[in-house]
């Protein structure tokens, strides 16, 4: 810029000062439109900010109102916790009282020997012991090695056939204390002997550890016992003290013997504080909105005062919160208007009566359940609404089952002997479940009745490790023809038994042998007309208007098994549609990139303009010089011109 530095020298007013007040007045009216339109554009992404902050906000609470499970939330009330304490699954609780004794509790077996001088030196005596404990029955060999007391405990424990030893010090002597690790009367300790001394029943020698019909020579400290409770007068027992399925959804733990009251009701307060939760999300919305909008008399309207996006916005969801739910239609619940829920026409946000909440929880349960959630409502009790999907219409939808699912299995090739011997020939098998790995089972060697056999067997696959990790579980039974059968407890095509490996006399005792068992079926069949996916018992509608309506199907039956009426409530809708205009191709996320697009032209037409300034000034510049220049060359030949009429007249030069 060097050029610029110069200027004026030839006429004293064409200077750089005068090209820099000439561009900044060139630029001024442009660059203040590009500034307003700048912060404009940048006030209205704030603010549609603050809307979507805003409409995102009352997700939550809609969602929440949208599960199922959480608008039929029960809670518990027990008169005597000394007696019990309650356990609540809200999926599955229904409301009832219950009158609840409890007369005995479950206990485990305790047996104990007589009195020896020493636990580590006095031999108690050798042979063969075959202790049994519920399912459980192995031998336990006690020799020269393992006949003192202490010794018989460890043999016991190493055993792990579901009893625990140890050896107690009475003071006076020292005493074989035998433990069963389960409770109930199924769960029994029982000792056989064969005495090295040839008599198995005497009190002498290892005998003298004998427990069973024939021979009690140890002292039973504590009776194997189921508990026993009444409950609303109907007799209960359990092998242990924990009670599952007598009430739906509850789960007693026992204490103490004596009574107390249980009552599952539901909790109103904590679906009263959803709801709350969502009108105040909601009236928070509409306070943002009228900030956003607001016009006053004089000073005129807000930034976003009378944009076509927030009415529609504000529309759509003053819309959803009026409606009456489609399939509710003849119901006592129909709109948030019936639960208490209405809009104050002074100030716009919605009004919230939880007494009348309250009281329709209480008349009509679960139409307020299906005004705010999903749900689907079934004609049959062997099809079961399961989820939907935002594609799901409202609407009844008949289900046609052309094939029933089926669980697969293996099936045994010989009758089981009663009773029957597991030895070392037959004593293990490989199993493989379903699409699983294959894992060995090994059963306790001895004399089983085939109903003691079946237990036994169930009780390895049920304590199996690998098959636990893999939530793969069998039920064995025996057929009409008394052949073993292991199931899989999977239903479809993927379920199935297979036998990999076996012993060398499995096949002839047992009727396991290498082979593959029958796999099961899938669940096959219409709803709404249009063939669905089936796998194992659920169905799931991949077209029309049901599409995304997945039901499970049980039992065995097929043909016609009525219809599922889909509901889809304020809270699910909610949630669509809130999710539906935050996106970022909803009505917000639109918005927001076309102003987005006017900050990136802004900043195109700066560019521009800066271009634009620099070549005026250059122009400029160019002009001056060459006026300048030019100024120069006159005053210069001024200079030359008077110098030159001085010399022509020097007296009048020296007169003046």
């Amino acid at each position: 810029m060097a050029g610029i530095s110069s200027l004026g020298i030839g006429s004293g007013i064409l200077t750089s000062d005068l090209v820099d007040k000439l561009v900044a007045a060139e630029r001024k009216p442009t660059e203040a439109r590009l500034n307003f339109d700048q912060q404009r554009t940048e006030a209205l992404i704030s603010a549609f900010g603050k809307l979507k902050s805003a409409v995102t906000e009352l997700r939550l609470p809609a969602r929440r109102l949208a599960s199922a499970e959480d608008m039929q939330a029960f809670k518990s009330s027990n008169s005597n916790s000394d007696v019990l304490n309650v356990g609540l699954d809200t999926k599955k609780a229904k409301a009832g009282t219950f009158n609840i004794e409890v007369t005995a509790l479950a206990k485990a077996a305790s047996l104990a020997s007589g009195s020896f001088a020493d636990k580590d030196v006095t031999a108690v005596g050798t042979g063969t012991l075959t202790l049994t404990a519920g399912d459980k029955t192995g031998n336990i060999v006690i020799d020269g090695s393992n006949n003192t007391l202490e010794g018989l405990a460890k043999a016991i424990n190493e055993a792990a056939l579901g009893v625990s030893a140890s050896v107690i010090d009475t003071g006076s002597g020292f005493r074989l204390s035998l433990t069963g690790e389960k409770t109930g009367a199924d769960n029994a300790i029982t000792i056989d002997v064969a005495d090295a001394d040839g008599t198995d029943t005497d009190t002498t020698g290892l005998s003298q550890l004998a427990f069973n019909s024939t021979a009690q020579n140890l002292t039973q400290t504590v009776a194997a016992q189921d508990s026993a409770l009444t409950v609303n007068g109907i007799a209960i027992s359990r092998s242990d003290n924990k009670v599952d399925g007598v009430i739906d959804g509850v789960s007693l733990s026992l204490t103490d013997l004596g009574s107390t009251e249980v009552k599952i009701t539901r909790d109103t307060g904590a679906i009263g504080e959803r709801v709350q939760g969502f009108v105040d999300k909601y009236n928070a919305l509409q306070g943002v909105i009228k900030d956003l909008t607001r016009f006053t008399p004089g000073e005129g309207g807000s930034l976003l005062t009378g944009d076509s996006v927030v009415r529609g916005i504000n529309r759509e969801l003053r819309s959803l919160m009026g409606q009456i739910v489609p399939g509710l239609e003849g119901a006592s619940v129909r709109s948030l208007a019936d639960v208490g829920i209405t809009t104050n026409f002074e100030t716009g946000l919605m009004d919230f009566d939880r007494s009348v909440l309250d009281k329709k929880l209480a008349s009509a349960p679960n139409d307020v359940v299906a005004l705010f959630a999903e749900q689907g409502r079934s004609s049959n009790a062997s099809v079961e609404f399961v989820s939907s999907t935002s594609a799901t219409k409202p609407g009844d939808y008949a289900i046609n089952i052309t094939q029933a699912a089926s669980r697969g299995a293996f099936t045994g090739s010989v009758a089981i002997a009663d009773p029957v011997t597991i030895d070392a020939d037959n004593d293990t098998f490989s199993i493989k479940v379903d699409d699983g790995t294959a894992t060995e089972i090994t059963l306790a060697q001895g004399t089983y009745s085939r109903a003691d056999l079946v237990k036994q067997i169930q009780s390895q696959l049920d304590s199996n490790s690998s098959l636990s990790a893999a939530d793969q579980s069998v039920k064995v039974s025996l057929d009409g023809a008394n052949q073993l059968v292991l199931s899989s407890q999977r239903f479809g095509s993927v379920s199935n038994v297979s036998i990999t490996a076996v012993d060398t006399n499995s096949a002839a005792s047992l009727g396991l042998s290498v082979a593959s068992g029958t796999a099961g079926t899938d669940v096959a069949g219409t709803i709404d007309g249009i063939q669905a996916f089936g796998e194992g018992q659920t169905l799931l509608a991949e077209r029309g208007d049901a599409e995304g309506l997945k039901v499970r199907v049980s039992g065995t039956a097929t043909g016609s098994m009525g219809e599922v009426s889909f509901i889809e409530g304020i809270g699910e809708r909610m949630v669509n549609v809130v999710t539906s205009i935050v996106d970022s191709d909803g009505a917000i996320g639109n918005r927001v990139e076309s102003y987005q697009n006017t900050l990136e032209r802004i900043a195109e037409d700066r560019v521009q303009l800066a271009e634009r300034t620099e070549s005026y000034r250059a122009r400029l510049v160019a002009q001056f010089s060459s006026a300048d220049a030019l100024i120069g060359q006159l005053n210069s030949l001024q200079d030359y011109l008077a110098n030159n009429l001085a010399a022509l007249n020097p007296g009048k030069q020296k007169s003046k």
